[in-house]
């Protein structure tokens, strides 16, 4: 469309304040996705408190971690390519049912008093495989559900029901443990998937619903999949460029500093486990939550390859800026940024990675970006534990976002000004 006095075309209408959200299908979306995520983090709180109550064991702590990322890694496209083959409601319902599963698991043996140590390992593994069923699905439902043109506020609102079940999690799970005891608060804890679960069983997308000609199907190859997939969009530097900055994000910095948090807090002067330390953990989770809200409101920050790397160089001086803070507010203040400018970059990211995306394959490509942005995170921990006990987590931390900045000034080189579709 033209605008006859100017001769060019007419000026693009403003972005819409919460767009994906005045589609009713993404709300009830949005609403199961917020409660799941939130029953996810509750999980995490009683049953890693059981786990160091029962076992006290640092091995088994380094397990949980290793087991909640490594799947990602090694099976993300996979999930993907399950989801561009078959319809993504059932895979994301299987990821919701092995979530119920894990819940149900802990709560019968926390009641019945049989818990081993086998038993917590093989559970934090069923745990850590219902996220890959259900994170690259999710992703291709809600292109589904929204379309393109409302698409990164689909997946910029999806990261903030993210972040406020990371804050609602403990809080509710804390309730849980104390009223109702761990063995019974888990097994509440499992009714709280099932709004989606029964939501998705009718929901009217998914291949069946999709308009047009139907992409032609792929056969699922395994792990051969993931060289395939790089090689399709090996030719697109926006898509290179954003799956490249999630992998560098994650490998040298992550969220590597939330476990040594306690030293952090200890060398600020706020060390005991009182209402200081826990406003460091929320920090970062309160600035991305205030961040989705913000820039959905206002329709701020529109998705460009550029923009996202720059923000994520923002990032990288703020990681910085924690290092070395030595005041409690200001590093409180640091944190807040932090999270604000991590769910700018990732949402942004993340967006560029579907948009650009060829219809056949999302679902894969998709799986890449997460194998990159979230399998790589199990290795964040060498870079800053690892390497802080040799020369202190602040210096550790530092040397990690000082690289970090550097690849992603590279990135930045590499990118182009201008983003095609592919």
């Amino acid at each position: 469309m033209t605008d006859p006095q100017r001769g060019g075309r007419a000026p693009a209408a403003p972005p819409q304040s919460f767009a994906a959200l005045r589609h009713p299908g993404y709300r009830a979306y949005f609403v199961g996705s917020a409660l799941a995520m939130m029953a996810d983090s509750i999980e995490h709180v009683i049953s890693y408190w059981i786990i160091f109550q029962k076992f006290h064991s640092p091995a088994l702590g380094g397990f949980a971690m290793l087991s909640h990322w490594l799947p990602f890694l090694f099976f993300s496209v996979l999930s993907g390519a399950l989801a561009d083959r078959f319809d993504p409601r059932r895979i994301i319902q299987i990821g919701m049912a092995l979530f119920v599963a894990a819940s149900l698991g802990w709560g019968v043996l926390f009641l019945t008093g049989t818990l081993q140590m086998w038993h917590a390992a093989a559970l934090l593994v069923i745990h850590g495989f219902a996220g890959v069923f259900w994170h690259p699905s999710a992703q291709l439902l809600i292109h589904d559900i929204v379309g393109t043109a409302n698409l990164q506020s689909a997946v910029r609102l999806s990261a903030t029901a993210r972040y406020l079940g990371l804050l609602l999690g403990p809080a509710v799970g804390g309730v849980l443990l104390l009223a109702l005891g761990p063995a019974h608060g888990l097994l509440l804890n499992a009714l709280i998937y099932l709004p989606l679960v029964l939501w998705l069983w009718k929901a009217p997308y998914g291949p069946r619903f999709r308009r047009g000609a139907p992409a032609p199907v792929r056969a699922v190859k395994g792990f051969s999949d993931i060289v395939s997939t790089i090689r399709a969009i090996s030719g697109s530097r926006t898509i290179v460029s954003m799956v490249m900055l999630a992998g560098v994000t994650s490998f040298f910095v992550g969220n590597g500093y939330q476990p040594q948090m306690p030293e952090f807090a200890h060398d600020l002067g706020h060390g005991d486990p009182d209402l200081s330390y826990s406003m460091l953990l929320a920090a970062d989770a309160a600035g991305a939550l205030f961040a989705g809200f913000l820039l959905e409101s206002r329709g701020l920050l529109q998705a460009k390859p550029r923009t996202a790397l720059l923000l994520a160089m923002l990032w990288c001086c703020a990681i910085g800026g924690f290092a070395a803070s030595t005041s409690y507010a200001l590093a409180l203040a640091i944190l807040f940024a932090v999270g604000f400018l991590e769910l700018s970059f990732n949402a942004m990211a993340q967006t560029l990675v579907q948009l650009h995306a060829p219809a056949p394959i999302r679902g894969r490509v998709i799986g890449l970006y997460i194998l990159f942005a979230l399998g790589m995170r199990a290795f964040s921990g060498l870079t800053i534990g690892v390497v802080g006990g040799l020369i202190g987590i602040h210096w550790s931390l530092a040397l990690s976002a000082l690289l970090l900045l550097s690849v992603t000034a590279g990135l930045l080189a590499f990118t182009p000004r201008t983003a095609r579709p592919t």
